[in-house]
């Protein structure tokens, strides 16, 4: 009887030691995707955003100021786009293609009186 006591002994050390030894990778594992998230969570400035949230007055006036931005962004460009898009109709009316020439040259009459008036 001696003798098994010790096997059986010996043999729940083990087991025990397995299970200590799982546990401590469960936990290493857990540790590490703790670090994961945590780090997500800062890339993602979940903390200005809920700062922003509890002072809306600040919300209101940094969308205020974007909104502006990109009003004078879209004016600016579309104001190039438009002039370059004129130029080149008034090139090619300049060629006297047939068929084209006439209805590119009546496009830019009509912009231009619309410059005209205002």
């Amino acid at each position: 009887m001696g003798k098994q006591t010790r096997e059986q002994e010996e043999k729940l050390k083990n087991e025990l030691q397995q299970v200590e030894e799982e546990e401590v990778d469960q936990l290493s594992k857990m540790y590490i995707l703790t670090e994961k998230i945590a780090l997500q969570l800062e890339k993602s400035r979940i903390t200005d955003y809920t700062q922003l949230l509890h002072r809306p007055w600040r919300l209101i006036w940094l969308n205020l100021l974007a909104g502006t931005a990109k009003g004078v962004g879209i004016a600016i460009g579309f104001t190039f786009f438009a002039a370059t898009i004129i130029y080149f109709l008034q090139a090619l009316g300049a060629l006297n293609l047939p068929i084209i020439g006439d209805y590119i040259a009546d496009i830019v009459r009509i912009v231009q009186k619309q410059l005209e008036f205002r």
